[in-house]
């Protein structure tokens, strides 16, 4: 297999990563393989069904070009900081420069342990690795940022959780796996010298019309805010949105314990690892702005005047709930028909989520029937209608279709290829990741029932890290 690597994180200050192979494994054997984005990174589609290539993708065989490395950083988990963190599971294989000119990494998660995996065994199991290439890749189908799923193998080993579960690893691909973490653990440091490496090469990657640090914030703050109003739109819930997982580059990134709201409430929390519900739904906007404040921080020793800084960064991480507010109300307004919302319209978007939460309505398929159905209330839902067809332009329904999805990747759903996986069985998971890709599709006799809402006995109310 050829992959057309031109890398630039690997010139970066030493420092920065450790040089790192993937551990080989036992028998790895494709499970999927993303033929759209090969073509894209300039991989030849064929090369994927070539023998080697389960043999790349699962670590065993490095291609020419490759320059793996683990990259380190910090973060704080949960409110709570921790000095040293990086790629655990993970190495970076190298980078390339896309059809569009964009660069972008690849990158193997599940591959074995590196310097810090911190007592970790640096694997990754059949379930997790199923589940991000299922929710990145509908997450990119439905024009959200994210990092997508170039392959996924499994291993022929067991890794042991509670359990023993076959192992597997995933190919992904990103702009970029830096994170407001990368930043942090520098500037926690002292090392000047690695920060102001590593801002030149963010603006020359990512930001290019950025002119130093501060335009820089701006340009990450305005990106993120846009991310997690499409994230809101979709009703998922990232889980974990701790700074070692916040994407310089904008985009989605690390699926954990993530999730897609059935029932509608607003406090939402379905991760495991989350006891007191610092990542819910509702919290999301707020836990954004709290993470862009730990980038600005990260910024001031790059800034001649720390006080100046501090006052013009604190005013930039300010202006992020008005960014975010004004991306909200432009992705809930197209969802119910309104290109161009006003700020009136909010009070009628914000009245229909009330509505949603006192009758645990469906999120997803509230918003792509609007119809009494989806309500015990009926007569109060009607009042609403009422408002909203006096509001709602004649052509409402292009953009409505083109706004809210009929498939998600749902939870049981996810659970119900997982299971089956498990027993070797992958049908279940190409038929729903066929689903999750044409998200906007018209439903048909074989896909109505990924739409379909879970039955009571069906709802998953707790999702798992992959570690």
């Amino acid at each position: 297999m050829r992959i057309p690597f031109d890398n630039s994180y690997a010139q970066l200050p030493s420092q920065m990563y450790t040089a790192q192979l993937p551990t080989p494994v036992k028998a790895p054997q494709m499970i999927v393989a993303n033929a759209d984005l090969a073509a894209i990174l300039g991989i030849d589609p064929a090369d994927l069904s070539a023998p080697d290539a389960a043999q790349v993708f699962a670590g065993n065989h490095i291609p020419d070009g490759a320059a793996p490395l683990a990259q380190v950083y910090a973060g704080h988990q949960f409110g709570n900081w921790n000095p040293q963190l990086g790629d655990g599971r993970a190495v970076l294989l190298g980078e390339v420069i896309d059809a569009d000119g964009i660069r972008r990494d690849v990158q193997l998660k599940g591959s074995g342990p590196t310097p810090y995996s911190r007592s970790g065994d640096g694997r990754a199991w059949l379930g997790p690795v199923m589940r991000e290439y299922l929710i990145s890749e509908a997450m990119h189908a439905m024009g959200v940022p994210t990092t997508r799923a170039l392959a996924a193998v499994t291993t022929g080993e067991d890794v042991y959780r509670e359990e023993r579960l076959p192992g597997a690893v995933i190919a992904r691909v990103a702009q970029s796996h830096i994170r407001v973490g990368t930043f942090q653990f520098f500037a926690s440091r002292g090392d000047t010298m690695a920060l102001h490496a590593l801002t030149d090469h963010v603006i020359a990657r990512h930001y290019p019309q950025a002119n130093g640090p501060a335009e820089l914030l701006d340009l990450v703050i305005a990106r993120y805010a846009k991310l997690i109003a499409k994230w809101m739109g979709l009703g998922f819930i990232h889980g974990v949105m701790n700074t070692d997982n916040v994407s310089i580059a904008g985009e989605t990134i690390d699926y954990g314990p993530c999730a897609f709201i059935d029932g509608f409430h607003p406090d939402s929390v379905f991760s495991a690892i989350d006891q007191y519900g610092r990542y819910a739904y509702s919290n999301q906007p707020g836990i954004g702005a709290w993470n862009m404040a730990q980038f600005a921080t990260a910024l001031i020793p790059l800034m001649p005047d720390r006080e100046a800084a501090i006052e013009e960064f604190t005013a930039a991480v300010h202006r992020m709930p008005a960014l975010y507010e004004a991306e909200w109300l432009k992705v809930f307004g197209a969802k119910l028909g309104i290109a161009n919302p006003v700020e009136d319209d909010r009070a009628l978007i914000t009245d229909l989520l009330d509505l949603m939460t006192k009758d645990g309505a469906d999120f997803t398929n509230t918003f792509t029937s609007l119809s009494r159905d989806q309500f015990i209330n009926r007569d109060a839902f009607d009042v609403w209608a009422d408002r909203w067809h006096l509001r709602r332009p004649e052509d409402a329904e292009n953009l409505m279709a083109q706004a809210n999805p009929q498939i998600i990747p749902r939870n049981h759903r996810v659970e119900e290829v997982i299971v089956a996986g498990r027993n070797g069985d992958f049908a279940p998971f190409h038929a729903l990741l066929a689903a999750v890709t044409s998200p906007y599709a018209p439903l048909t006799d074989e896909t109505t029932h990924f739409a379909r809402a879970p039955s009571k006995d069906e709802q998953v109310t707790r999702t798992f890290c992959g570690t």
